[in-house]
C-alpha cells in the first residue's frame, strides 16, 4: 500500500490546526508541518501530532512555503491540506479505500473538497480537487 505524508504550511492556526490533524492523523503515514511565521501556540499544537514542524520565512508565494513542506516529505505521495480542512468520517473511509488502491505508477490524486456548507454544517457543495500527488513525480507549484 502506497503512504502518504500531510504536508502543511499554517501561521496563527491554534483555533483550527487540531481539528484538522485530528480528523487525518489515522489515515495518512507522516505529517509535515511548515509554520511561517506564528505568534500563536500553532507551534506547539503541530508538535502534538508530529516531531516534524519546520520554520520557514514567509515569502508573500504560497507555492514556495507549499515546496518547502514537500522538500520534508519522506513517503510516496504528498497530501496538502490548509488548516481550517477537515476530513469528514465519510470522506476517510473513502480515502482509506483509495489509499488502499492507490497507483503508486500515479502521478495525481483527486479527493472531494466541500466548498459551501449549509445551516447544519453539511457539505452543500463539494468538487472533485487534486490533493495527492507522488512524491518522486517531482510536481511542485511554480
Amino acid at each position: 500500500m502506497a503512504e502518504i505524508s500531510l504536508c502543511m504550511i499554517v501561521r496563527d492556526e491554534r483555533e483550527t490546526l487540531a481539528r484538522c490533524l485530528d480528523s487525518v492523523k489515522e489515515a495518512v503515514d507522516e505529517i509535515i508541518i511548515v509554520d511561517t511565521g506564528s505568534k500563536d501556540e500553532t507551534r506547539e499544537i503541530a508538535r502534538r501530532y508530529t516531531p516534524h514542524v519546520y520554520d520557514f520565512s514567509w515569502k508573500d508565494d504560497f507555492s514556495a512555503a507549499r515546496n518547502e513542506s514537500f522538500a520534508h516529505a519522506t513517503r510516496d505521495f504528498l497530501m496538502w491540506l490548509d488548516a481550517d480542512d477537515v476530513l469528514e468520517e465519510a470522506d476517510r473511509e473513502r480515502f482509506r479505500r483509495e489509499k488502499a488502491g492507490l497507483d503508486p505508477a500515479g502521478d495525481v490524486g483527486m479527493m472531494p473538497y466541500h466548498t459551501a456548507f449549509d445551516g447544519t454544517g453539511a457539505p452543500a457543495l463539494t468538487c472533485e480537487r487534486e490533493r495527492l500527488v507522488r512524491r518522486e513525480a517531482g510536481l511542485r507549484g511554480g
